[in-house]
């Protein structure tokens, strides 16, 4: 059996609960369930966008009913609220250590109750819109590697390789997060490059390579302006990533600190990558060889705090370079 969405968009609240009158005066009309097995069921066929769940139910308790969503991939993402009868201190704790995001006595008045499940399901909306955001951004990322002779390894490899050192530079773990979805992005640019050019087996002519430098204002160009949040980060990873510490880089000869640190953190993840990696022109490089030019473009082509941080997360980037080596 499937359950459709509602035909008017509206979010969908699973009500739990045996006595139909607690039902009534939550006065929602969506789906019911009176015992925890058909919760289950019902939550099981079409995952809803919040729950409300009762404790004291005959057969399965609310607290085991809760246990057993969130152990289900499937479910644990459905936020549950518990409105019960029980209001000791120690009932309520339970029900957030079970992974509860709220607990509601139901002697609570019904348009306070109304208020708290309107603030929780705008959280859902909100998740659900960066969810589709980051899909976005990996969508493009993929379109761009089509285009390219690089492996998808290459891209989750640097984009987690970008995730340690933004850590290492101080960045916070949501940031770092950020980082890693937005890295992917550093070469949608590319879509717009002749393939001729881009799948060139051969060196490039100088005036190939005009066009080639063009990739990076064309990727930002596609991800346009945004004000915060991932896709500025994506912007300025796809514009900045092939800028050099000493100004020599391009699109537009940036240099030090005019450079976006994204930008520059990328530039190592992405350069390092691709010298530990098997090429089409080259085998792979041993590690050593690939520190030792890190090193050597200490303050030319890289940031030399960054090159000096990026050693001190070797044991991690290792771990990611295990994780995901190519044929793996």
């Amino acid at each position: 059996m499937s359950l459709a969405p509602p035909p008017d968009g509206r979010p969908r609240i699973l009500l739990v609960d045996d006595e139909p009158a607690n039902l009534q005066v939550l006065r929602h009309r969506l789906l019911f369930a009176r015992d925890g097995a058909r919760a289950l069921e019902l939550a099981r066929t079409a995952p809803p966008d919040l729950i409300l769940l009762d404790v004291m139910m005959p057969g399965m308790t609310g607290y085991e009913v809760c246990t057993a969503l969130k152990r289900e991939p499937a479910t644990a993402p459905v936020p549950v609220i518990f409105v019960t009868a029980l209001s000791d201190t120690d009932d309520e704790a339970r029900g957030f250590e079970l992974g509860a995001v709220d607990y509601i006595a139901k002697s609570i008045s019904p348009p306070i109750v109304r208020a708290r499940v309107r603030t929780h399901l705008a959280l859902v909306a909100a998740e659900e819109l960066r969810r589709t955001r980051l899909q976005i951004v990996q969508c493009l990322g993929a379109a761009a590697e089509y285009k390219d002779n690089e492996t998808g390894l290459h891209v989750v490899r640097m984009s987690h390789y970008a995730r340690e050192l933004a850590l290492a530079a101080g960045w916070g773990a949501r940031a770092a997060d950020e980082l890693l979805h937005a890295a992917p992005m550093h070469d949608v640019g590319k879509i717009g490059i002749p393939d001729a050019i881009l799948q060139k087996p051969g060196k490039l002519t100088a005036e190939e390579w005009d066009v080639m430098r063009r990739h990076p204002q064309i990727g930002a160009d596609i991800i346009g302006d945004h004000p915060s949040g991932l896709l500025r980060i994506a912007r300025s990873v796809a514009l900045t990533h092939h800028e050099k510490w000493d100004g020599s880089g391009y699109p537009h000869g940036l240099a030090g600190d005019a450079i976006p640190q994204e930008g520059r953190i990328v530039a190592i993840a992405d350069v390092f990558d691709a010298l530990t990696s098997v090429r089409p022109y080259k085998p792979a490089w041993p590690l050593e060889r690939a520190l030792d030019l890190l090193r050597s473009e200490r303050g030319r082509h890289f940031d030399p705090d960054l090159v000096d941080r990026f050693e001190t997360c070797l044991p991690a980037v290792l771990d990611i370079q295990r994780r995901w080596a190519d044929g793996s």
